[in-house]
This record gives C-alpha cells, sequence and structure tokens, in this order.
C-alpha cells in the first residue's frame, strides 16, 4: 500500500513538473510577442519601434476607435436607452442597466475611463444600430487610416483569434483619436461627473507622469497588457503604444523619456526661402519637424525636371533635412512668384 501511495506521489509531481515546464513555455512565447512603438503626433514621425508590425490581440486599446467613431459622429448630448444585449456583457463595466436611460457623453466617458464593456456595446447600437454594423464601420476606418494590419469583430476588445492590431497601427488609430478634440478632451479626464454617471479615470500615467494627457489600458489573459499613452512636452506631442507588456506603465515611462530626451520638435516657416536650382523658393504652409538634439541638421533642394504638362508650374522641387546622413524629412518647393 505504502509503495503504491509512494508511485502516486512520484507520478503527481511528474505532472506537476510538466504543468510548470509547459507553463513557462507558454510564459516565454507569450512575452516574445510583444510590441511597442513611440510616434510624434504632428508629424506621424516614429522615434522608436520594436516588433511594430507583429499582429497581436489589444485587448481593451480597442475602444480608441470606438471612442473616435462616436465622437465623429454621434451626437453627445443625446440621451439613449440602453439595449438589452449592453447589460451585463462579460468583462469590465460600469453596470448599466437594460432599458435604463443615460446620454451619449456618460456612456463615452465610461468607455474610456473606465473601459466599460457595457458602454463599447451601448454606443455601438447607437452609432450604427447593430454590433455587427458597428465592426463593420470599425474595420472601413481603420483601413481609412491606412492601419491595414488591424482587424476588428467587437467593439470592446473582448478576445477572439480574429481580432488583432499592431503596435504600428495602433499608433495610427490613437494618433487620429487624439487629434479628435472631444476624444482628446475625454481621454485626459481623471475624474469626471456627468448627468447620469460620475467617473475616477483607471489610467495611472495621468497621474504618475508629467504631461501625460492620454490615452487607455487594456487587459486580457489572451493580449497580455496593454497601454497606448500620450504625453505633452515642450510642444512636442508622444503617442507609446505597448502590447502584451507586463510592466506596461514602467516600459511607458522609459519610452516616453527616451523621446523627449532625444528628439525636439521644430517650426518650418513658410516664411522661409531656399534657393532650388535658380528659383528662390518656400513650402506652401508652415510644418513640424521633428529632430534629434545636439546633432546636426544638413539640407539641400532638389529641383524637380522640367516636364511639360506639369499641374502646377509653380512646384519646383523639394527641400530635403539630414541628421547623420539621414533623411528625417521632405517637403515640396514652390517658387515665391506665381504665374
Amino acid at each position: 500500500m505504502l509503495k503504491r501511495i509512494t508511485n502516486i506521489a512520484a507520478i503527481s509531481f511528474a505532472i506537476l513538473l510538466i504543468i510548470l515546464s509547459l507553463s513557462n513555455y507558454y510564459s516565454v512565447s507569450a512575452e516574445s510577442k510583444s510590441a511597442e512603438i513611440a510616434v510624434e503626433l504632428s508629424t506621424g514621425r516614429v522615434l522608436k519601434e520594436n516588433n511594430a508590425d507583429t499582429k497581436l490581440p489589444m485587448a481593451s486599446t480597442t475602444k480608441i476607435m470606438t471612442a473616435l467613431l462616436v465622437a465623429e459622429d454621434c451626437n453627445l448630448d443625446e440621451v439613449v436607452t440602453v439595449p438589452d444585449i449592453a447589460a451585463g456583457v462579460e468583462g469590465s463595466s460600469v453596470y448599466l442597466k437594460k432599458g435604463e436611460e443615460i446620454d451619449v457623453k456618460d456612456l463615452l466617458y465610461g468607455l474610456m475611463l473606465r473601459s466599460g464593456n457595457d458602454c463599447a456595446v451601448a454606443l455601438a447600437v447607437t452609432h450604427s444600430g447593430s454590433v455587427n454594423k458597428f465592426v463593420e464601420r470599425m474595420n472601413a476606418k481603420a483601413a481609412e487610416l491606412g492601419a491595414n494590419n488591424t482587424n476588428f469583430v467587437n467593439p470592446s476588445g473582448l478576445p477572439d483569434d480574429n481580432h488583432y492590431t499592431t503596435a504600428r497601427d495602433l499608433a495610427v488609430i490613437a494618433c487620429a483619436a487624439m487629434n479628435n478634440s472631444v476624444v482628446r478632451e475625454v481621454v485626459a479626464t481623471k475624474n469626471y461627473n456627468g448627468k447620469y454617471r460620475s467617473y475616477s479615470n483607471k489610467n495611472k500615467m495621468l497621474y504618475n507622469y508629467d504631461g501625460a494627457n492620454g490615452i487607455k489600458t487594456g487587459y486580457t489573459v489572451k493580449a497580455g497588457r496593454c497601454l497606448v499613452s500620450s504625453a505633452k512636452r515642450n510642444g512636442m506631442d508622444v503617442v507609446c503604444v505597448v502590447l502584451n507588456c507586463p510592466d506596461m506603465y514602467e516600459r511607458s515611462t522609459n519610452i516616453l523619456d527616451f523621446c523627449f530626451n532625444n528628439f525636439e520638435l521644430k517650426k518650418l516657416s513658410a516664411n522661409n526661402i531656399f534657393m532650388c536650382g535658380d528659383v528662390l523658393c518656400k513650402i506652401k504652409k508652415d510644418t513640424n519637424i521633428v529632430i534629434k538634439k545636439n546633432v546636426n541638421v544638413d539640407y539641400k533642394a532638389v529641383p524637380y525636371k522640367e516636364s511639360k504638362g506639369r499641374n502646377n508650374d509653380c512646384l519646383k522641387g523639394k527641400i530635403q533635412f539630414y541628421q547623420q546622413k539621414s533623411l528625417i524629412f521632405e517637403e515640396n518647393l514652390y517658387s515665391i512668384v506665381s504665374r
């Protein structure tokens, strides 16, 4: 009898070792699929990236797209009735009740500050009449923005094998959202008191990082810890995305610090005159350029070859800026004398 117990114990121990080994394997496998990127908002210039084109689940950072569509298309003051399918939705919730009346604005804040999956469903139905139609609109908007490695199957980020993005695509979506005045105001809010609901923001970056102004947290077992953060210092806005990052706040802080310590935003004025060939030229409008700090900036004006039938005879060439022999910016040049 004692021998049998000993054998069972040995077998149980062996099974435990196998489970631990598999657990460690999948843990390492998941960590190897993390991704990150940092982008300057006004120029779209990538300042840092790693595995930025790897397709990964994004959890509740999905809600950035949901918020963008609602902000663009919906009346925030509209009072809506919570649909049946929004009540009791799986995952994070603000505990909407079936038939409850609430305005779109309170739903939007509940979506982004408390990550309410029930808010996501209610807003999807309000926007498009059904969740399925709203998801179609999400994917159409992603394509419109050039986020071609993204696919949505729901408005909240609940796990699904066909629900994924890349760090680069999510940064593009986040930049579009941060350029929307409504979304920008919502995600920068630490505490919100609405007509129907009040919320505090879950995003710890807003409380702990100087200049932080957004944007959205996310977590599921499948996606790991995900964070899209944004901060502004000295006139430069940086959007940072980390996917499947166990220390998402610490890592985002380090990435943002790197960007602000090593880059700065400069204005290139349309009043600046450049000699392009034998023609005095300038750019069409003021624009921003991101440069590395303490590194010389070189530029050259490159004339276009004359060609018949050019749509704009004032277009004469392009201005190119370089740092350490790498092209960092180029823009068309136009003759200062119009024809």
